[in-house]
């Protein structure tokens, strides 16, 4: 298995973890200020929750899928795969970071 279907399968995990994390914030902002910006935060921390766990699902679980990520996907797109995950755990950790201070 290649260390480009690790970084990515890690950076989804990781994004996963921010999201909930950040939902848990959010959450408690819509509770207390009741305002549609906090509700567009957690409408759009769900979406992309899903979009994370799917991912996680088809690279880890789903009985086709997972084993053609592992063993047949050219690494390129699996480059290309794990640039875009690792952005998105990195921009997650930025707005985490400002979120939470």
């Amino acid at each position: 298995m290649s260390i480009w279907v690790d970084i990515a399968r890690l950076s989804v995990g990781l994004s996963a973890v921010f999201l909930v994390v950040l939902l848990g914030i959010w959450g408690r902002n819509l509770a207390t200020f009741r305002s549609k910006h906090a509700l567009g935060l957690v409408v759009f921390g769900f979406f992309l929750l899903a979009q994370s766990l799917f991912a996680l699902y088809y690279y880890l679980v789903d009985p086709t899928l997972s084993v053609w990520f592992a063993t047949e996907m050219p690494d390129i797109a699996w480059q290309v795969l794990m640039g875009i995950h690792v952005l998105q755990s990195v921009a997650l950790g930025v707005l985490l970071w400002v979120t939470w201070d």
